[in-house]
This record gives structure tokens, sequence and C-alpha cells, in this order.
């Protein structure tokens, strides 16, 4: 089955999904969220875009509504039911294919095209249980290797912290295959992220080319390669062995 997008912030779920939240969040964690979405989509940005900031705020303002204590609508007297999303990877959201979603007793298999972001609807045609359409939004789950935040991918990656102190070449394993970059030294901070081009989501419609942010996190450091040949020399070559 093929999907067609549209936009709009129809329901609660999908205003926290517009936050890059799984489920319903308060207090710090909540304004977090806020800010790292609405900082990803500000238009005067690189990659900001005006529909989505919109979207955001609009999403923010219904969380708030509807926040404890006080209800936008008078309280239903059935439950209502969940709104079904449809949960993409990083790596589906950038590389599309097939996802299956469950609609009651029903699963469907559907064709998701690369590079939708969370907040995005998709037109299922035909697939209501009279037969209409239904409008289903998207949610990019991360993973333990990937986040997504707007257009552009979050990853963490363990360099030696001489490397950070010293500068010098890194080399990053990415989803696009092993990339390089230059650190230079005295500039790396514990927030500084490398910014890898055009590795984020691809463009579509509107939507610009996102990035690749990596954070270097420091680890124990591992010896250079002159470091490793001098050990080994030291093992061969004991004072013994000089001597004779």
């Amino acid at each position: 089955m093929h999907a067609r997008a549209r936009s709009e912030v129809a329901s609660i779920a999908e205003a926290h999904a517009l936050l890059g939240l799984d489920g319903p969040a308060e207090g710090e964690a909540l304004k977090a969220a806020f800010r790292r979405a609405i900082k990803a989509a500000r238009p005067d940005h690189p990659g900001g875009d005006d529909a989505q900031f919109r979207r955001i705020i609009a999403a923010w303002g219904l969380i708030k509504m509807q926040g404890p204590g006080r209800l936008a609508l008078p309280a239903p007297r059935q439950r209502p039911s969940l709104t079904t999303v449809i949960p993409l990877s990083p790596m589906q959201a950038l590389q599309g294919g097939e996802v299956s979603v469950s609609l009651g007793r029903r699963t469907l298999n559907i064709h998701v095209p690369a590079g939708l972001r969370t907040g995005e609807h998709l037109r299922l045609r035909g697939a209501g249980p009279d037969g209409s359409d239904l409008h289903l939004p998207v949610l990019i789950r991360p993973t333990a290797a990937l986040r997504v935040m707007g257009d552009d991918l979050y990853m963490r990656w363990s360099v030696p912290q001489r490397l950070l102190d010293d500068g010098g070449r890194v080399e990053v394993e990415t989803h696009a295959g092993l990339r390089s970059a230059w650190i230079i030294a005295g500039t790396m901070r514990p927030t500084t992220q490398l910014r890898l081009k055009g590795l984020g989501l691809p463009a579509r419609g509107k939507r610009p080319q996102g990035h690749l942010f990596v954070a270097l996190t420091p680890c124990a450091d591992a010896p250079s390669s002159a470091e490793d040949l001098l050990m080994r020399f030291t093992r061969v070559w004991t004072p013994e062995r000089i001597a004779a």
C-alpha cells in the first residue's frame, strides 16, 4: 500500500510525537523536548522550517492545555481509543521501505517513502473499517545508535581523550560508511559536536537535506602506532638479549 503525506496537529499523541516524545512527559523532560524541537525547526537557522516551527508551537500549546489538572474538554463517558502511529526507525526514515502497522485485528504492510519526518501524516487509501481513507501520524523512534531531531541525525562516537586534547584525525563509522574529520587542539568542549554535512534525512518537499551530528565522548586511551611498536620491541628485546 502506498501513502501520501500531509501535515497537521490533530491529537495529543501527534503533539508528543512532534516534540520527539514516545508518550506523555512532565516538568523538565517536557520542557527540554520542546526546546530541542523548537531549536531544530527555527526558520532563521540552517535546516529550519517555518511550517514545522508553527506545528511545534501548536503542539506545545495543546500539551499545556491538557496538562495535569486541566482538561480542554469534559471527560468522555468512554475511554477514547489511542491514536495509531506509524513507527519508524531512523534508518527507515532515511531509506524508506516496508512497515507493518496493526489496526485492530488487521495488519497493514505500508510502503513509506524516504525522508519522512516525525509529525507528518500518511494517507492510507481505503484503510478505514468502512473503506474510508486513514491519516496516521509518523513517529521516528530513537535507537541506541541513532536519533532524529527535525531534519538531522544525532549519534555518539568514542575517541581517546588524548585525541580530544591534542587534536588529530578522527574516523567515525556512520550509517553511510566510514567518515573522517580533523580535530583542532584546544577547541573541543564537552558539548562540541562534529557536523557531517548531508548525512541527515534526505530532502523532501520543502524540507532540506539534513546533517549528521556526532558527539565525541572520551574513552580510555589506545596506544598510538609508534607506542605499540615500542611496547612490542621492549617485550622481545630484553636486556639479556641485547647484551648477548
